[in-house]
């Protein structure tokens, strides 16, 4: 067996370590640690408890949100909550509309793993006739320069879903409106 490389620069170590599996660290001092590569697994078992409804929903291609049952209030929201958090009387499932308008987005530059591939990607906030909260998803198959508040957008959902707000995506409406002139703000009315 080969003696294992030594490294006193820790920014070093990485690439020996992503080829063989293993090196040495030494410090300053001249102590020496061994730094090894241990591929983790874990099975994260969880459960949505009271907002199963939502994530079974996009799994059949709808959108729910929840109305608080209160008749004074009826706040709607677009991100469901099992409670009012205008006047704190339970909710009820209703569904939403498909589509919406464009309330705010950003572009990410870097992300999770699980979104490197589509890196950069949009995250948006989308604002639905009706309702007072906004819903957080990520916005497809448009640039960053395409995007104006209140655009047109529509909900498409995984044929294959894994049970998870990645289940549900927006695209711009086909027939969207034009964007607003220069000097108009577009800004809707709902809250996040």
């Amino acid at each position: 067996m080969a003696p294992l490389k030594k490294f006193d620069k820790f920014r070093d170590i990485q690439a020996e370590i992503d080829r063989s599996g293993s090196a040495i660290f030494q410090d300053a001092n001249g102590v020496e640690a061994l730094i090894i590569k241990s591929p983790y697994q874990i099975n994260y078992i969880h459960s949505y408890a009271e907002d199963s409804a939502f994530f079974l929903g996009l799994a059949e291609g709808h959108l729910l949100g929840s109305r608080c049952t209160n008749k004074e209030c009826g706040f709607v929201y677009a991100t469901p909550r099992g409670h009012c958090m205008e006047c704190g009387e339970p909710t009820a499932w209703l569904e939403l509309p498909k589509g919406g308008k464009l309330h705010s987005w950003t572009t990410c530059h870097f992300g999770s793993e699980a979104f490197l591939k589509e890196t950069p990607y949009n995250l948006c906030l989308v604002e639905f006739e009706g309702a007072g909260s906004l819903l957080l998803a990520r916005l497809k198959d448009c640039v960053e320069s395409d995007l104006y508040v209140g655009m047109p957008v529509e909900a498409r959902f995984d044929p294959k879903p894994k049970y998870s707000i990645t289940d549900v995506w927006f695209v711009p409406a086909k027939g969207g409106s034009a964007p607003p002139k220069a000097g108009s703000s577009g800004r809707g009315r709902a809250r996040p």
